[in-house]
């Protein structure tokens, strides 16, 4: 982390130099001679992140030394930046004495240079106060060993994490719950009957029991029997190939009790690939690569292994998506495992906990006991370790003390070592720039839903995100997420139509070790404590508080703070915190969504350093005027507000890239429920925006719509028929939409949109909101289109779906109000389509789906249609993939027909929700429940 800190900070003392120059004219040579000692710095910190070895208390210090510097640096800096800034914003402030003032003013301005120098010589006396650079980067011979790892973990290393994956060969049925229906999958795979060479891949987060299952199903009889050999290797994230090789050979001559050869050691790569080839050609085989985390290995071993029609398989565990989902062959099998369901986490954590007890948790700790095991996930390491912990604790206080302190637990008893390490291997094998983006993810509170566009914003502003020629930073920082979700640090609960994650959170257990890191590192401070806040005592540049019901109080620090997140976890009194303390200069990052605030400190206009402002959710109900000041902000948030109208001002906002200002209405009907906030009719003029959600469009706003062609996602209501031309002209002129919303001026107003040619190439979601005479012709060139929503289209053309069923990529369909007959008929396409949601259809009255058509339905949800009457035909057996239906205010025909007789017993049933489930007696069938709801 001292590495990113330096890092970061080079990449921001470029970006001073080009573009504000001015500011630091006289001072250049002191940056100058600062850039080359930290460009030293940060070689020698690349050096020892990438060998990952910091085995000395000496290497030690001079990491956190390197790190204060950093700071020191930082804060120099943009306190300087801050003041001038200040200055220039003053001067411009004036119009008819603006020559004079600027006169009287040069003066001070070579004093705040000045004194800006004298710190920055301070700051390279002290680093040259160190031995000579040669001395000071190169005395540590940094040699890439196994043995690295062993500073990386602490009290970890190489031999005991082999061991303690292989141990996993000796345990019995009796140890292991839930992994009955994964492994009759897994032997299914070993033993069809497939002659061709097969690849299994067994993959999911550390700790989830990947070496368990595959060592168990490897130790079955019926597997040793199929097969003629049958070898296992611990591969890890540093291996020697000679060495592998070497333990599949000796594991040969054992089992054929035969003496290892004396010079097997002595031979080559070759040598020994073509000894284990020769031995293996005619034999039916079985080879486990356990812990498996870059393809170079496959690329190295797949050569050495033979491909014959025998039958043979190789069997993989890997955290690594991108190496489990690897073409490796003719056949490959992957399976993904998932955490323990709350029934199975429950039944091995009490084994564990209570095994002189048979497994049975006394009454007085079942809350304890059961908030303990929740805090595990499903995760089968941490709840083995956590319940072996407990199982010597008899006393409840005991238990409240593990409970209430678990972050300490987690860090320092020597129990819990193997879930600290295991766990932290991936974490390790992180690229360096990586390792600060997932550290930020624990800022968010546990269990905490984080939206995937809020954390990509978020990274930018804090400057995490490396440039990438001919991709935008949102690309890149996707990129970022994608991995850590690849490598199981990060949780998918929730993806859209394409398959892109839209929300994901933290394993409880990580967040608990990141939380650690991050604060022994001085990267951020989590304060979660029912006390009063104290904001920047702690001198750490980010700050993540949870407020509950006790207001914030300022710290002496809170002018260095650069990020500030405020989050609202219970049912706070109006009265408690409802303003924010003053005192903040260098802020990049203010996050107050949800939080019960209803003003802004005055001074938010002059944090120049600004780069991103989360209002979301908030009572403020204005925006200072001077809002163009921010001239750095990126992303501005605004929804769920009191804000009717922004202010002229921020059409100076020359960087701002995400715009998003709506509020629902919560009296209003489905069709006026958004309600948008009023725009300066010039905000044309902001070209950089590349999101602007939820705009009032007038005639200029849509006229002068084409000169924004950065435009990524865009939703605006207020449109007239007479707009039509205008309408059309600008979306043809905005190219790299991918999500697009248009709404009429009110649920009668037709939304005429004939005249535009052609959609946009690379248009994924599009929403349309007004009166249809019919779908226009150019939805024909919707290819990427992914999501549909029609809202009181009220079409009358029966055949209006036969316009979008070739649609491609198409997965979800939201119908409210657009059809106005009895039938709608599904006859053929729709083979992406996985949700399909029906409302307020007067007339319906039954569905039609034709046998092939939406085979991965997933959802469908038919609500406020009060004259349907029955499902589609067959929708139980046609459609496999089906896991809920949602049925809301439909006739009283359909729920009798779903409830049977207990419909008769409770009339004032709304909703029936069906859904598909696993069936407990029949692990590999499902059922369909129902529940209902007044």
């Amino acid at each position: 982390m001292a590495l990113s800190a330096t890092d970061l900070l080079l990449g921001r003392i470029l970006s001073i130099m080009e573009n504000e120059a001015s500011l630091l004219s006289g001072v250049h040579d002191e940056i100058n001679e600062l850039k080359l000692e930290l460009t030293s710095m940060r070689s020698f910190l690349e050096d020892a992140d990438r060998t990952r070895v910091v085995q000395s208390k000496a290497e030690n210090d001079w990491v956190v030394g390197v790190r204060e510097i950093a700071h020191q640096v930082e804060d120099i800096i943009d306190k300087y930046m801050y003041d001038m800034n200040r200055q220039q914003q003053w001067r411009w402030g004036y119009t008819f004495t603006s020559f004079f003032l600027k006169g009287i003013q040069v003066p001070q301005n070579l004093w705040m240079k000045d004194r800006f120098a004298k710190k920055l010589q301070d700051i390279n006396k002290e680093i040259k106060s160190i031995p000579e650079r040669s001395q000071r980067y190169g005395v540590y011979q940094l040699e890439v060993k196994d043995k690295n790892l062993q500073g990386m973990l602490g009290n970890c290393d190489l031999n005991w994490l082999k061991n303690e994956s292989e141990s996993s060969l000796f345990l019995k049925d009796d140890d292991l719950v839930g992994i009955k229906k994964t492994q009759r999958e897994l032997l299914g795979w070993l033993t069809n009957g497939d002659l061709e060479r097969t690849v299994i891949s067994v993959t999911g987060m550390g700790g989830l029991g990947k070496t368990t299952l595959v060592a168990n199903t490897f130790n079955k009889q019926v597997v040793n029997q199929h097969f003629d050999f049958c070898a296992w290797t611990t591969v890890s994230q540093q291996y020697a190939i000679e060495e592998l090789l070497r333990s599949m050979i000796k594991e040969i001559y054992m089992k054929a009790n035969e003496q290892t050869p004396v010079n097997l050691n002595a031979l080559s790569y070759r040598d020994l690939g073509e000894k284990l080839e020769k031995y293996l050609q005619a034999k039916r085989y079985l080879i486990v690569l356990d812990d498996v985390w870059s393809l170079n290995l496959w690329q190295q071993i797949s050569r050495v292994l033979p491909n014959g029609r025998n039958g043979s398989r190789i069997m993989l565990t890997t955290r690594m998506k991108e190496v489990a989902f690897f073409q490796f062959g003719i056949v490959n099998h992957v399976l993904e495992l998932k955490p323990l369901r709350d029934k199975e986490a429950w039944t091995l954590f009490c084994m564990k906990a209570f095994p002189s007890n048979l497994g049975q948790c006394p009454p007085y700790l079942d809350s304890l006991a059961r908030n303990l095991a929740e805090k595990c996930k499903g995760l089968p390491l941490a709840i083995v370790a956590l319940g072996g912990l407990l199982s010597s604790k008899k006393f409840l206080a005991e238990w409240r003390n593990v409970h209430d302190n678990l972050n300490w637990e987690l860090s320092n008893n020597p129990e819990l070592e193997a879930v600290k390490c295991i766990l932290l291997l991936s974490y390790y094998h992180l690229p360096y720039r990586l390792k600060h983006c997932f550290l930020y993810c624990c800022i968010f509170p546990e269990d905490y839903l984080i939206r995937r566009n809020r954390l990509i914003r978020l990274w930018m502003a804090e400057g995490f995100v490396e440039p990438v020629t001919g991709a935008t930073p949102e690309v890149v920082a996707e990129r970022y997420l994608t991995e850590l979700i690849s490598r199981g640090l990060l949780q998918v609960t929730k993806r859209n139509e394409s398959g892109r994650p839209q929300t994901c959170k933290m394993h409880d257990i990580l967040r608990e070790l990141a939380v650690s890191i991050s604060e022994t590192e001085k990267f951020v401070a989590i304060s979660d404590r029912k006390e009063a806040v104290v904001v920047g005592d702690n001198g750490i540049h980010r700050l993540s508080i949870e407020v509950r019901d006790k207001e914030m109080k300022a710290g002496k620090g809170i002018s260095k703070l650069r990020s500030l997140f405020v989050f609202a976890v219970d049912e706070i009194s109006k009265s408690s915190c409802n303003s924010l303390p003053s005192g903040f200069k260098l802020l990049r990052v203010l996050d107050l969504q949800d939080a019960p605030i209803n003003q802004l400190p005055g001074e938010v206009v002059n944090l120049f350093n600004l780069r991103y402002l989360n209002l979301t959710g908030t009572q403020v109900k204005e925006l200072p005027k001077s809002i163009g000041k921010l001239c750095n902000l990126q992303s501005l948030f605004l929804k769920e507000t009191q804000i009717e109208e922004l202010p002229p001002g921020i059409v100076k906002l020359k960087n701002l890239r995400h715009l998003i200002v709506y509020r629902f209405n919560i009296r209003g009907t489905d069709y006026d429920r958004w309600v948008g906030m009023r725009l300066p009719s010039n905000i044309f003029l902001v070209k950089s925006l590349q999101v602007l959600t939820f705009a009032e469009a007038g005639d200029t706003f849509i006229k002068n719509l084409s000169k924004m062609t950065q435009l990524k996602r865009l939703c605006f209501a207020n449109v007239k028929e007479a707009n039509e031309k205008d309408l059309c002209f600008s979306i043809g002129k905005i190219s790299l939409l991918r999500y697009l919303m248009v709404m009429s001026c009110n649920k009668e107003e037709r939304l005429k949109m004939d005249q535009l040619v052609e959609a946009p190439p690379c248009l994924e979601k599009l929403v349309l909101a007004g009166k249809l005479e019919k779908l226009p012709h150019w939805f024909k060139s919707l290819q990427n289109l992914t999501c549909l929503r029609l809202h009181w289209s009220r079409l009358r053309e029966e055949g209006f779906l036969t316009h979008i069923q070739a649609l491609p990529n198409l997965g979800r369909i939201t119908l409210v109000n657009a059809f106005e007959g009895e039938r709608l008929c599904f006859l053929q396409g729709f083979q992406k389509l996985k949700v399909l949601r029906i409302q307020k259809f007067p007339g319906l009255k039954d569905i039609v789906i034709n046998k092939g058509v939406m085979p991965g339905l997933q959802e469908l949800n038919i609500r406020e249609c009060p004259k349907f009457v029955k499902l589609p035909h067959a929708w139980g057996s046609d459609l496999p993939d089906l896991r809920k239906v949602c049925l809301r205010d439909v006739s009283s025909e359909i729920i009798e027909q779903i409830c049977g007789a207990q419909s008769m017993a409770q009339p004032a049933i709304r909703v029936i929700l069906l859904s598909r489930v696993e069936d407990n007696d029949d692990e590999s069938n499902f059922k369909w429940v129902y529940r209902t709801y007044d």
